[in-house]
């Protein structure tokens, strides 16, 4: 039997850590070693997670703790401006674990691995660090990348999310009441997916999110002003050429929906509408927001930092 690869779960309780271990509970290699969750301090994680059949109880671990467990691989679920603590507390015990953090605390990082593995796979290899990409981000950039180099002007992406895209903690964002027969604008200049996907396009996009009453899965639609008029079989073949061989990219046809992408792992892409001018280009572009937006996207950038196939433990 191959041997086991341990991992630590910071950030158990949220939407994201409780997907997270619902994999690593299936995956034939990672072993979960601990999950950290300050309001679950002391339960048996099996309780909340009926996938988990294991002995294992949720701990409330601080930075140093979390860097004396010698785990070889951990996941920080953390929300924005929690992750330094850890990373430091890392460095100063000479503990060096892979490390995937999901937050947006060193996406712009150079020293950090940008883990979109269809778009930055082959910058992988050798990373310990690694920056999971937001998951607006990542639909953004699936429907983009292909016509890198064919954009004039910004790109224009209207986004919308699922409520879990809002967490656990109490807000407008992800009250159901309040969401009822309503779409929540928010954000609507300057959100950091804006800047991080124009950083790793090279190219400025801007991004208008909403909230919407479902609770998971993103639908992007992206308007693309184009350098020179293209045909919509160009463009079809432009797409299905970046994304061929990609298990968990699917291009369509037609406009893919949201409610065919959620629980799923996958995105999809397509809906490719051109101005009659053949300058104007619009893509729509859906995933699930705590799985390839997330979860998924993480046990991706796990395998790839271990050496094994990219979708171990990932249902295709």
């Amino acid at each position: 039997m191959a041997e086991r690869i341990s991992l630590g779960l910071v950030g158990a309780r949220g939407y994201v850590g409780a997907e997270l271990i619902r994999l690593v509970a299936a995956h034939p290699r990672f072993e979960l070693a601990f999950v950290s969750s300050r309001e679950r301090d002391g339960q048996r994680l099996a309780d909340h997670e009926p996938a988990y059949a294991g002995d294992l109880r949720y701990t409330n671990l601080g930075p140093e703790a979390v860097a004396a467990q010698g785990v070889d691989a951990l996941v920080l679920a953390l929300p924005n401006g929690m992750a330094a603590g850890f990373c430091a507390a890392l460095d100063w015990a000479a503990a060096d674990p892979v490390v995937v953090d999901l937050s947006a605390d060193y996406r712009f990082d150079e020293a950090w691995h940008y883990g979109l593995p269809e778009l930055t796979r082959a910058r992988a290899a050798g990373a310990r660090r690694i920056s999971n990409p937001g998951c607006y981000a990542t639909a953004m950039q699936l429907a983009v990348a292909p016509m890198r180099g064919l954009l004039a002007g910004p790109t224009q992406c209207f986004g919308v999310s699922g409520y879990s895209g809002a967490g656990t903690s109490p807000s407008d964002k992800n009250n159901p009441e309040k969401l009822r027969d309503n779409l929540m604008p928010y954000s609507l200049v300057g959100h950091i997916h804006e800047r991080e996907v124009s950083r790793q396009l090279g190219h400025p996009v801007e991004f208008m999110p909403h909230v919407a009453p479902h609770f998971r899965g993103i639908t992007l639609t992206a308007n693309l002003h184009l350098t020179a008029p293209a045909t919509r079989d160009e463009v079809l073949a432009r797409y299905r050429a970046a994304y061929a061989g990609e298990p968990l990219v699917s291009v369509r046809d037609e406009a893919p929906w949201v409610s065919h992408v959620a629980g799923r792992h996958g995105a999809e892409v397509g809906g490719f509408t051109l101005s009659e001018d053949g300058r104007r280009l619009v893509v729509v572009s859906t995933l699930d927001n705590l799985l390839k937006g997330a979860a998924t996207q993480a046990l991706q950038n796990l395998n790839l930092a271990f050496g094994l196939p990219e979708t171990m433990g990932i249902p295709t």
